[in-house]
């Protein structure tokens, strides 16, 4: 198995992650452990998923390896999953990671620029089992947008049928102030988002959304959904057929600016209905 195979439960990814930053680091399992204030061998069984790490050793496991806030994400993730196992490993470990993202929605606004109003919409109409779940998974989207805040965020292009913005995910309060949202982010020197118009055929990408992220320390990969599975993925064949997918898409969607335009209008339709 490899680091994106959806058969990774949140405790091997930490422990593949923990265990592959510190042979890069040049440090023993013993030698680590003394570090973190604990034994060789929890080292040893957190490395290979046996043992659930605590989230002060996640924190500690960032100092040491100077990692951000990767392993209290990862922490983050075996405590409260919030999603498809294939997703997290795509939502803790890549797209964090990510030079570049290039997406493709047929039927949502991305989840990257959602509203929490919008998001907790989505979710209720899902496969939700209570509104705690809804709760949790509405936090887990939102947590996804700490990527903006880091130094050097990725930049954005985003596809986005036209008719996402027409479709009442919410009511009209939510529509107005997601498209609001969307708007703001539009005008980012680094989010280039365009609209595929409802007249465009558009048959390269009726069959599923997808993600395309280019890192700048491993090979391209790609997140695949659609209603019966996803698929996280960096295998060659796959992600060429995605790219020229995106290239086709893109051939037919509108200029950023038109793109923006066309976003206002329909945010201000909502705004009057609200």
């Amino acid at each position: 198995m490899n680091d994106l195979d959806p058969r990774l439960t949140p405790a091997q990814r930490f422990g593949r992650e923990l265990a592959r930053v510190r042979k890069e680091s040049g440090l023993s399992q013993a030698r680590l452990g003394a570090h973190l204030g604990v034994s060789s061998s929890l080292v040893g069984h957190i490395e290979i998923g046996n043992r659930i790490p605590k989230p002060d050793l996640a924190r500690r496991c960032d100092e040491i390896f100077k990692t951000g806030d990767l392993f209290a994400r990862l922490c983050r993730g075996i405590s409260s999953p919030t999603g498809p196992r294939w997703f997290m490993g795509w939502a803790d470990e890549i797209e964090p990671r990510a030079r570049v993202l290039r997406s493709w929605d047929p039927l949502l606004i991305p989840g990257l620029l959602q509203t929490e109003g919008y998001a907790r919409a989505v979710f209720r109409g899902g496969l939700a089992r209570s509104e705690r779940e809804v709760e949790d998974q509405v936090a887990a989207r939102m947590r996804r947008k700490t990527i903006w805040e880091r130094d050097g965020p990725p930049t954005l292009w985003v596809l986005i049928d036209e008719w996402v913005l027409r479709r009442p995910i919410g009511g009209p309060h939510v529509m107005y102030e997601q498209l609001d949202n969307l708007a703001a982010v539009a005008v980012r020197h680094d989010v280039k988002i365009q609209l595929v118009s409802h007249e465009t055929p558009c048959t390269a990408g009726l069959i599923s959304s997808f993600i395309i992220a280019e890192l700048a320390d491993a090979p391209t990969a790609v997140s695949v959904d659609s209603a019966g599975r996803g698929e996280v993925s960096t295998e060659h064949d796959l992600v060429t057929i995605i790219w020229d997918r995106y290239d086709r898409i893109r051939a037919e969607a509108h200029r950023p600016g038109q793109s923006l335009e066309m976003i206002k209008e329909a945010r201000d339709e909502w705004k009057r209905k609200t």
